[in-house]
């Protein structure tokens, strides 16, 4: 405490014995170092922000991929799996029995409906066509007989020369001839019949499948296995379902005569296997899925669509005329909705809020908030906001393929030293050995 004492005493005479102008010296001193290390540190910070404001003005612009808002139909369809199936699907059987003698196809070949495909043994049924014709032939000749007596009896009658029971019962006889000739000719077109069944042909036009029976096997009429089976591929329908929602809009459609176009593509849906038109609805929906069948008929003339084949098919409901699109992964959605970045002249982008319309794959229609030809971005949006300056791919790649700029101030090639010139006086000089190096002095 007393050290204190003396010590603040001492400052106190010292500051006594400077006089006036040594205190006045003493504190403008003081005000300049203030002043100094405030100065000081006001510059320090203004190039602080000068550097953080340079790194911002020299941070690299984000690379970005363009496309160009163009005018296109873009095509209202309604996509759906599907299923190849045949509109007629025949196991052939035989209508008779007997022994197989023939097969008349090969196994996957394309027949047409009338085509012979397999004989069975005709002779027994050629046979009893025979007798059928000869019964056929005796009961007309009875019947014709009886037709002469009746004619003969009502003459007699007339004269009264017989007794009319008698002509009674001779015209019941000529209508029971009568009855037994329609009989026989039920028979006789029986026989043709089985006669004409004894060659098996094909009921529809179609592919046939693997053969279920040998030549020399007994067949019988009526066989479940068959002797082949038969899918009609020409034309062929596929099976697909659409959402109950779709329902009203096909219908509107359709009532209004529209042709609905319908593609099949392959599993991938890369590729076009066949163009048909829409066929028709199911009665009913199912209240499982809130689903309806539909069906969709095919000409397949080249065979690609396959009995219960999946495919991918695209229904073609509608087209938007002339509407501007752009790709699909340039339209980005925010708090405020779907939006996307439009391209300025001077590199930089621009938020520009915009409406969905109908999508066609990776194409999208902009309904309301763009015009046609104006840039949007595509690729690294995600790094962007308003206003960034952005620098384009292409621009980058013809830089590479420009070749870059030579850098300044490179080393340039040491010329080398010139030859030393010719003699002029024609005669040789003497070769000296090389030279010695001169003495340096100390």
């Amino acid at each position: 405490m007393t050290a204190d004492v003396v010590e603040k005493d001492g400052v106190a005479q010292k500051w006594r014995r400077m006089g006036r102008g040594g205190r006045i010296l003493a504190v403008v001193l003081t005000l300049v170092a203030f002043l100094a290390v405030a100065w000081l540190a006001r510059t320090l910070a203004q190039g602080g922000e000068s550097h953080s404001a340079a790194s911002r003005r020299t941070r690299p612009s984000t690379t970005v991929g363009i496309a160009t808002a163009k005018q296109a139909d873009v095509p209202v369809t309604i996509e759906a799996l599907g299923t190849v199936t045949p509109p007629a699907t025949v196991t052939v059987s035989p209508q008779v029995a007997g022994v197989l003698k023939e097969i008349s196809f090969r196994e996957g070949q394309l027949v047409h409906a009338g085509d012979v495909i397999a004989v069975i043994d005709p002779r027994p049924f050629v046979m009893a066509q025979t007798q059928a014709e000869g019964v056929l032939l005796r009961d007309q000749a009875q019947l014709a007989n009886a037709r002469i007596q009746a004619d003969r009896d009502r003459t007699l009658l007339k004269q009264d020369s017989i007794a009319e029971q008698d002509v009674e019962t001779q015209v019941a006889l000529v209508k029971q001839l009568e009855g037994t000739v329609k009989t026989d000719e039920a028979t006789l077109a029986a026989a043709r019949l089985n006669v004409e069944w004894s060659r098996i042909t094909a009921p529809v036009s179609g592919r046939t499948g693997l053969r279920q029976v040998d030549v020399g096997n007994y067949v019988t009429a009526g066989s479940s296995t068959g002797i082949v089976l038969i899918t009609q591929v020409n034309p062929i329908d596929v099976a697909f379902t659409v959402s109950q929602d779709d329902v009203p809009r096909i219908q509107k459609r359709l009532a209004s005569g529209a042709e609905l176009a319908a593609t099949a593509f392959d599993r991938t849906r890369t590729t076009v296997l066949a163009q048909g038109t829409f066929s028709t609805l199911d009665n009913q929906i199912d209240v499982n899925t809130g689903t309806v069948k539909a069906k969709a008929r095919f000409a397949n003339d080249s065979g690609v669509l396959f009995p219960s084949q999946f495919v991918n098919v695209s229904l073609l409901l509608d087209t938007v005329k002339d509407a501007v699109v752009v790709p699909a992964a340039a339209v980005r959605n925010g708090a405020n909705g779907d939006f996307v970045y439009v391209l300025n002249s001077n590199r930089t982008v621009s938020v520009r809020a915009v409406t969905r319309g109908q999508a066609a794959g990776d194409q999208l229609a902009i309904a309301k908030g763009l015009q046609v030809g104006e840039q949007v971005i595509t690729e690294g949006g995600d790094r962007l906001t308003d206003g960034a300056a952005v620098q384009l791919a292409s621009d980058i790649h013809a830089r590479g393929q420009n070749g870059a700029a030579a850098t300044p101030g490179a080393p340039s090639a040491v010329p080398t030293a010139a030859p030393a010139a010719a003699p002029t006086d024609g005669k040789p000089r003497k070769k000296h050995g090389p030279s010695k190096p001169a003495a340096t002095t100390g």
